[in-house]
């Protein structure tokens, strides 16, 4: 895969603003092929783990119900300029996709 994730942090103060976009398909294993008829097999990010500094403050688990190349948005209170922002999924086959990022003044 090209780039799994495009991450952005920027820091005012000591809150973090962070961008993630994930690249990742996403089927609810509910939709149909239009050329066989067939179903089209379940494919979805369930856990995503955000690091600051290596401590875990995010653990999430999602569903089918996120949408294709899912944007997360969120903040994080404590950060400051050059902090590590790492992210992971895994998907529901196993696969895992990792980011990280180092957080910038705004």
């Amino acid at each position: 895969m090209a780039e799994e994730m495009k991450i952005r942090a920027t820091v005012q103060g000591d809150v973090a603003d962070v961008k993630v976009l994930m690249t990742h398909i996403m089927e609810t294993g509910l939709r149909k092929d239009a050329k066989t008829d067939k179903f089209i097999p379940a494919h979805f990010i369930d856990q995503v783990v955000v690091t600051l500094n290596g401590k875990t403050v995010m653990d999430a688990q999602w569903g089918v119900a996120v949408s294709k190349n899912p944007f997360l948005g969120f903040r994080i209170k404590g950060a400051k300029p050059g902090d590590k922002i790492a992210i992971s999924a895994v998907d529901n086959l196993g696969t895992k996709y990792n980011g990280e990022t180092t957080v910038v003044a705004r």
